[in-house]
């Protein structure tokens, strides 16, 4: 049993990843497929994370650019994830569900002015110090 108390349909183990894996793929083609946002955030990070693997001086700061970038990504999911349900739930104009999805958008306003800041923080000084 689940902590939501959903069965997991008994699968342990390598079963268990293997099926989670899956899943989690299945959800990232509908996350390109339906969301203009991430296919650009996808775009940005074919090209920004390599950038970021080259410019990196040391494993840490590769590490911190290239997770600046997938952590917009992961935003943008779980921004999705709510505006998914919050339509589920009803597709009638309601205060709160604006609300809800405002609040996914200013998420992944910051986790982009977070990345920004991140690589502005590693890179300029080596361009203007």
């Amino acid at each position: 049993m689940t902590i939501s108390g959903r069965a997991s349909d008994g699968l342990s183990g390598l079963a268990r990843l293997q099926r989670a894996t899956s899943v989690g793929f299945t959800a990232l083609a509908w996350a390109f497929r339906n969301e203009e946002a991430f296919r650009l955030e996808v775009l940005g990070a074919v090209v920004l994370i390599p950038l970021g693997l080259w410019l990196g001086h040391g494993g840490v700061e590769r590490a911190l650019l290239a997770a600046a970038i997938l952590q917009v990504m992961i935003v943008e999911l779980l921004n999705t994830a709510v505006e998914v349900v919050v339509d589920r739930i009803s597709i009638e104009r309601h205060a709160l569900s604006g609300l809800a999805k405002d609040l996914g958008s200013a998420a992944v306003m910051i986790s982009l002015l977070l990345a920004t800041v991140i690589w502005a923080c590693i890179l300029l000084p080596r361009f203007f110090v």
